[in-house]
């Protein structure tokens, strides 16, 4: 059997492969510096509101862009307190107090241990002498100013209550649009799918009077309720998602003598973890942060909700910027260790169910 003839690479190919490599290579490294940059911008208002929540209103007050808290040592002259810096004079660096500012820009100053011998210099050319000065007790005080442990029990309970309600009955809705024939059902899912560009704000004063005939008013009823009866949203997720497990799956279920229902409990949902776990966090992160209608459905201080009371707080403390900003870290802390801890199943989730809409 002859030998198989050697393959023989031209020079010209070598180098447009390698120059592939290169340019891909490039792309990547370009592309993980802008994602990178871009992460950096969205992180700083993030670090710059924990920082502020760890300083005291005289630092806040400063207005200083550092990101570490910090404090200007102070030296006592002539029996006052004097702030310290570090200034040049003939060249060498020494701490001296300032005593007064002087017009010019330019201040009085002095060294400490010999007040009476006084150098004018150029205010802007010095450099405060400070110290990390971090104030964790904001926000105990924070907290305990308004009842956040109530508002926090109102939202989790607001918040997992329909959670439930909602999986249980978006689940069963997108299960009927996957699975079911039946005459019109595509025109009633288009149909289902046009109730999302109804505005909230049109059915605002009709719902609104609906439970005030019933008495839900000022109750947390309003909030928990409506999620047992589904949205488009949620439904047109999940039934993209249900719609790509194939129907064998279904058909030898029914062979062993499934029922629908326990079709949709021991192989759909199972299966569909990804997209219900997607969909629970959207569920989250709406109901955490939903101002709207606690604001118009709850009125007695005892019924609100984190979103509500982070507001009054804001209101009632506008003063204390490193309260305020205490209180909206705690208020940030959930969602962000909810995605941190599913945050694989959740990305996933989300991939497979966009695949699905296409």
């Amino acid at each position: 059997m002859p030998a198989a003839a050697p393959v023989i690479r031209t020079p010209l190919a070598e180098r447009w492969k390698l120059g592939l490599r290169g340019s891909t290579f490039l792309f990547k490294g370009l592309t993980t510096l802008v994602l990178a940059g871009g992460a950096a911008v969205i992180l700083i208002p993030l670090l710059y509101m924990v920082s502020i929540s760890l300083r005291d209103r005289t630092q806040v007050r400063q207005g200083s862009l550092e990101l570490v808290p910090s404090r200007q040592l102070e030296v006592q002259v002539n029996g006052k307190d004097e702030p310290l810096y570090t200034v040049t004079i003939d060249g060498q660096l020494s701490q001296m107090a300032l005593l007064k500012k002087a017009p010019g820009g330019k201040g009085i100053f002095a060294d400490p241990a010999h007040p009476d011998k006084t150098y004018p210099l150029v205010l802007k050319d010095q450099t405060p002498v400070t110290v990390v000065d971090a104030h964790p007790e904001n926000y105990p005080q924070a907290l305990t100013a308004v009842p956040f442990d109530r508002y926090f029990m109102n939202t989790m309970i607001v918040t997992f209550v329909s959670m439930a309600g909602m999986l249980f009955s978006c689940s069963l809705v997108a299960y009927g649009f996957s699975r079911f024939r039946a005459r019109w059902i595509n025109i009633l899912f288009l149909v289902l799918l046009s109730t999302i560009m109804l505005p909230r704000q049109v059915t605002l004063i009709p719902v609104y009077v609906l439970f005030q005939k019933i008495g839900w008013v000022d109750t947390l009823l309003p909030l928990i309720v409506p999620a047992f009866f589904a949205n488009a949203y949620d439904v047109f997720l999940l039934r993209q998602f249900f719609m790509t497990i194939p129907l064998d799956l279904d058909e030898a279920a029914k062979l062993d003598g499934a029922s629908p229902l326990q079709i949709l409990l021991h192989i759909i949902m199972p299966m569909a973890r990804p997209a219900i776990v997607a969909v629970a966090i959207f569920h989250f992160l709406y109901c955490w942060n939903d101002f709207y209608e606690p604001l118009i459905f709850l009125h007695s201080r005892e019924n609100w909700t984190m979103a509500v009371g982070l507001q009054t707080f804001d209101a009632l403390y506008s003063v204390n910027t490193h309260l305020i900003m205490a209180a909206s870290v705690v208020m940030i802390v959930p969602p962000i260790l909810l995605f941190f801890f599913s945050q694989k199943v959740f990305t996933q989730g989300v991939v497979i169910t966009r695949m699905a809409e296409k």
